[in-house]
């Protein structure tokens, strides 16, 4: 099982097993992340579940839609490396991926 490396708004990071297929969001919404609130549940119609991502491994996501940046453009906290994590889903191409949970908006 692929591993996720989450790091919350107080900059604590946490290890988390991710089941191959489930999206980032479903990961550490499912161990316990409060401040990731995902709104929508993974439908790409809010930007509440926005993280920043490790910059090593932008180039193994997936390529970002039309949809989620235009979500993305909505956040005063957009960075380069900001991503919707219902958008990523887990894979063994990710393990040891690192995410920050983004201000929220």
């Amino acid at each position: 099982m692929p591993q996720l490396i989450v790091v919350n708004r107080e900059g604590e990071e946490k290890p988390v097993e991710a089941q191959d297929g489930l999206s980032v969001m479903e990961a550490i919404r499912d161990n316990g992340f409060d401040e990731l609130l995902a709104l929508c549940g993974g439908c790409c119609s809010c930007a509440t579940c926005h993280v920043y991502v490790d910059p090593a491994f932008g180039e193994k996501l997936p390529k970002m839609s039309e949809d989620e940046d235009d979500l993305l453009d909505s956040s005063d906290h957009r960075k380069e490396n900001s991503r919707l994590s219902c958008q990523i889903p887990m894979s063994g191409d990710l393990d040891g991926l690192k995410v920050e949970i983004a201000p929220e908006d």
